[in-house]
């Protein structure tokens, strides 16, 4: 047979039987006097086995461990391991739905798919989504939790969550926005700008970022500067740095007993 005969007659394209020459899956055949392969029985059969392992959703590195023992233990064992993953998959595909499912009974937001606490965070504080500072807020919120380790996210979360847990923190942080809203045409030596910088201080909690020195000339402080209007710009800079020398006077934590 040519290989477009082997081909047609397991219902792969020739690419494919090439590709499969080239992994070492199927052995090359011999070669007829004018260069043509000359594949027979065995290799259709061989053909069409990988085929079948293929569409059960084996990878090609599991197949090729499977044609090495034809014993038939390792195609057991494979097969067992595949049902595992699939089991796997099927509860992720479920939890994924319920997500959905929620996400669309909820209704998305604006900055898009976000975690269950960030999403109840919004839509505690979506009266504030007319100022155009908070709106930037929520993307702001929105990119860090994607791009943060788990860890830092719950915590961010938890954080922001506390601070406008009651009505005294909401308005403290719609006066704060009201603020840097007014600063959009400012030049960054209005003194509004430090009136700004300690209303959103006192919006903020003083774990919210470390104690350590601030890299204000690293590449993200520096596109999320470039974001804002100068006076606002100097605003959250300000704010970052208060932020850090006030967590640096917080009290340590209360240390337990000694063992």
């Amino acid at each position: 047979m040519r290989i477009g005969e082997l081909a047609d007659a397991v219902g792969v394209t020739t690419r494919t039987v090439r590709h499969y020459h080239h992994l070492g899956l199927l052995p090359e055949p011999e070669r007829l006097s004018n260069g043509y392969r000359n594949y027979t029985l065995r290799h259709a059969v061989m053909l069409a086995r990988i085929r079948r392992l293929t569409e059960l959703g084996l990878g090609l590195g599991e197949v090729r461990d499977v044609l090495a023992d034809d014993v038939g233990k390792e195609l057991t064992e494979v097969l067992a391991e595949l049902d595992e993953d699939l089991a796997r998959q099927e509860v992720a595909i479920r939890e994924r739905r319920q997500r959905l499912r929620a996400l669309i009974e909820d209704g998305v937001t604006p900055e898009g798919p976000v975690s269950d606490e960030l999403a109840s965070l919004f839509r505690r504080t979506a009266h504030l989504s007319d100022s155009p500072m908070a709106a930037k807020d929520r993307e702001i919120l929105a990119l860090i939790e994607s791009t943060a380790k788990p860890e830092d996210r719950a915590r961010l979360t938890s954080l922001l969550g506390d601070s406008l847990a009651t009505a005294d923190g909401v308005e403290r942080a719609r006066a704060a926005y009201a603020l840097l809203d007014d600063l959009v045409d400012a030049h960054p030596d209005d003194p509004r700008v430090d009136q700004a910088a300690r209303a959103l201080v006192d919006c903020l909690p003083d774990e919210l970022l470390p104690s350590a020195a601030v890299d204000h000339d690293s590449s993200f402080l520096r596109a999320l500067y470039a974001d804002f209007a100068p006076a606002q710009a100097e605003v959250i800079r300000r704010t970052i740095q208060q932020l850090v020398t006030r967590g640096r006077k917080a009290p340590a934590p209360p240390q337990g007993p000694p063992a």
